[in-house]
């Protein structure tokens, strides 16, 4: 790792197979206005790095309408409440420059946290209550480190689109909110969950599960997809209770939530609700993993 950042830290970037690698927002911004001037679109798709074939779909689907694809990597510090957590995510940027080769990507976007942040630098961005609901009862703080890092990228690239993975559902929802409420000119698309074979969201995280914690992970999915099958407006309440059940007793796996909600205010879903989520968050050995299904969607 230490030659790939000598390398493309000496000029600002450098180009793998055509993949532009960036550190500074200068060099990034002076390349992205070339393409503006040419009138080109540009998608935007912010991650934390670990990369896996999840974040390749949203890769993919924004190929599919923009010109130019600016993929970010970078482990935001302000968006994690638990230091431990920080410390231990996944870095794996050799891997992760060979796979944005592999599909296609132009722009990769690596800052170091001083290029992103300046020394006491305050951000609070009244999101509502959204903020504190599930994720964030878990995760105080999560949310407004969120907001601070997507504001800042969408500064730093102003993209036409940005693609986040519906896996991170609340998030979405969030980011929405954000765009809504400081009038930022880019369009937001969700992407579907991708899944490994056996039904596990696709996760950076999962590489923590040891093999006996990959086994249990798997109640999550099972559960999701047993309250699709048997899904009806009228047995939500029944159908959370016994979903709340058999995750709990998987052995291995702590319960957060399980929540049945409307998918536009993460309250309870009810009769009105036009989008239908159900959504959970567990502790698999020492993983915390979430997953989601969309039940109702545009009723």
């Amino acid at each position: 790792m230490v030659i790939f950042n000598e390398l493309y830290n000496f000029a600002g970037f450098n180009n793998f197979n055509d993949l532009k690698i960036f550190t500074t927002k200068n060099n990034l911004q002076q390349h992205l206005l070339q393409i503006q001037d040419s009138h080109r679109t540009i998608g935007l798709v912010p991650t934390l790095g670990a990369l896996h074939q999840g974040h390749l779909s949203l890769i993919a689907q924004a190929q599919q309408y923009n010109d130019e694809i600016v993929c970010s990597i970078f482990v935001n510090p302000t968006q994690f409440n638990d230091p431990k957590d920080l410390e231990k995510y996944p870095r794996t940027i050799e891997h992760d420059i060979k796979l944005l080769e592999q599909a296609g990507c132009n722009v990769l976007f690596k800052p170091e946290v001083e290029e992103i942040y300046d020394d006491n630098e305050q951000w609070h961005l009244n999101i509502g209550e959204l903020e504190h609901l599930l994720e964030g009862k878990f995760r105080p703080g999560h949310y407004q480190g969120v907001t601070q890092v997507v504001y800042k990228l969408f500064n730093i690239v102003k993209p036409d689109t940005a693609y986040f993975g519906q896996k991170d559902y609340q998030q979405f929802l969030i980011i929405k909110k954000m765009v809504d409420l400081l009038k930022i000119p880019v369009q937001l698309v969700m992407c579907p969950i991708k899944r490994e074979p056996d039904g596990l969201a696709m996760s950076s995280r999962n590489i923590h599960l040891t093999s006996e914690d990959r086994k249990h992970a798997l109640i999550l999915s099972k559960t999701l997809n047993w309250v699709t099958s048997n899904f009806n407006i009228n047995n939500i309440s029944q159908l959370k209770k016994e979903a709340e059940l058999m995750i709990s007793n998987e052995p291995g796996v702590g319960l957060e939530y399980f929540e049945i909600a409307d998918g536009d205010t993460l309250h309870a879903a009810n009769q009105n609700s036009k989008n239908i989520v159900a959504l959970v968050a567990a502790k698999v050995g020492k993983t915390r993993l979430i997953d989601n299904v969309l039940l109702v969607h545009g009723r």
